[in-house]
């Protein structure tokens, strides 16, 4: 961890850095939140330049966040309608407004541009470059064996005792895989609020599955005129999903569509950890009443453990661990230690990565390293008494999502280094460890797409899962010398 000293004096240095940022960007080709939407007195910046500056971070470079019916649809719509989305936003799918950041000229220009340029683009780009047959790293050389292809957005994955993968798809479908063949679509999943970000989301095998047949699913539950993150166990028999008990419901409830988490993690002694977002919602996550923005614990059944932090703090949820969260979408525990780490969504800029202690606050949104989708301040704190300090923290953001812990003996050259997908920049994260300080990252797979979820298999290679089109592949090691 880092100390005391060296804390406060990157949080100053990136209270800096926010500041001259924002100051740089007020006259720049970037814009600031100061340009408001009804004046043109300064000439319209470019729509590319737009578009790649404030909207590529979330639906990436060629609309990619949108696949099949979903894009298709986005790009039908009219330029009046196209315009009003930038102008205005919209609550339910977490799209931020853009009416006091761009003038009318470039609300128009970012308009015709999403629905000609990137149209055009995006019916001709090749989301996936053909990797090499041997793909070379700093440390390590290794092939790509791909597992399963025809998915659209693969949220997880987990594998029964005969090497049969299960996989979730955020549309709301759990689909079985024999090898590298499909072979059932399972029934009887729960409904989801297949809204924005959320739908089926997570799954994890009981560790004693072998005996008691117990799979957990985390998914966004539609309840009222919105929803929020749940998980049901169910065992498996015939393809079906059967004994189905929902353990978990998270509240508030909302119509929004962002920040569900939901990452799910079984310790030693079978204790579920899992992650909750805040739902667009920062002022959730210092709220100890709700469930969201934060990291909870409970027993496999779904009770309270009588020694979780909150558990007699009048008022507070009990099965909160952790707090001050926005959205984590990674979350793994540590084979050597049994820590357990975290990565987190930031805002523009903030991404981190953790290590999850009981009880403890991570400050969001009283401390960020980042700054709002258009350009205006959070909080000019990076650092609180009383508040956690990020192990790092990612600044421009990659969108973690997925994370795993590579396995020493398959791969003793990255034996415990923390594999993480990058949403917004289609790559795969190596971050190399010593003890808990971050010694340096590697960027791997650049232009895989946008990597959803990181895993360790039974036979110790990584998988990867990539959406749109939705691919999942192993990374196989390579010894040149033979």
């Amino acid at each position: 961890m880092f100390n005391k000293k060296h804390i406060t004096i990157t949080g100053l240095f990136s209270v800096l850095i926010i500041l001259l940022w924002a100051l740089l960007t007020s006259t720049s080709s970037i814009g600031c939140s100061g340009q408001t939407s009804g004046g043109d007195a300064q000439a319209p910046r470019s729509p590319g330049q737009l578009y790649t500056n404030y909207c590529a971070s979330c639906h990436g470079p060629y609309m990619e966040r949108f696949a099949g019916e979903d894009r298709n649809a986005l790009f039908a719509r009219s330029q009046s309608e196209m315009e009003r989305i930038i102008r205005d936003g919209d609550y339910e799918t977490g799209m931020p407004a853009f009416g006091n950041v761009f003038s009318q000229t470039e609300i128009e220009g970012v308009a015709r541009y999403i629905l000609t340029d990137i149209k055009k683009k995006a019916g001709s780009h090749d989301y996936r470059p053909g990797f090499p047959e041997v793909v070379k790293t700093e440390e390590l050389s290794f092939r790509i064996d791909t597992i399963a292809t025809g998915l659209g957005i693969p949220w997880a994955m987990a594998w029964l005792p005969n090497g049969d993968m299960l996989v979730t798809e955020r549309s709301g479908e759990l689909f079985r895989f024999r090898g590298k063949t499909f072979a059932a679509r399972i029934e009887e999943v729960p409904q989801v609020y297949a809204n924005g970000q959320g739908g089926l989301l997570d799954i994890e095998l009981h560790p004693d599955y072998e005996n008691n047949g117990w799979i957990y699913l985390a998914y966004s539950e539609p309840e009222g005129n919105g929803g929020n993150t749940a998980i049901m166990r169910a065992r498996l028999k015939d393809d079906q999903l059967v004994d189905r008990e929902k353990i978990f419901k998270a509240t508030p409830n909302t119509r929004s569509g962002v920040h569900f988490g939901c990452r799910m993690a079984f310790d030693k002694d079978h204790y579920l950890y899992f992650s909750v977002g805040e739902r667009g919602n920062p002022s959730n996550a210092q709220d100890l009443t709700n469930h969201s923005g934060k990291i909870h614990r409970i027993h496999d059944d779904g009770k309270i453990p009588e020694d979780n932090p909150f558990v007699d703090t009048p008022g507070a949820i009990p099965s909160i661990w952790s707090y001050g969260h926005r959205n984590p979408q990674g979350l793994a525990f540590h084979p050597v230690t049994g820590e357990l780490w975290e990565t987190e969504h930031g805002p523009k800029g903030g991404d981190e990565l953790n290590i999850i202690k009981k009880g403890a606050n991570y400050g969001w949104p009283e401390i960020t390293y980042g700054i709002n989708y258009d350009g205006t301040i959070i909080t000019r704190d990076t650092a609180k008494a009383g508040m956690e300090q990020p192990i790092i923290h990612w600044t421009p953001s990659i969108a973690p999502c997925g994370m795993a812990f590579a396995d020493s003996g398959v791969y003793p050259e990255w034996g415990n280094n923390i594999f993480s997908g990058s949403l917004s920049f289609r790559y795969l994260v190596r971050t190399v460890l010593k003890g808990n300080q971050v010694q340096k990252h590697e960027i791997m797979l650049r232009e895989a797409g946008r990597v959803r979820s990181v895993e360790t298999g039974p036979d110790g290679y990584l998988y990867i899962g990539v959406e749109n089109p939705g691919v999942i592949f192993r990374l196989i090691p390579v010894d040149e010398g033979k």
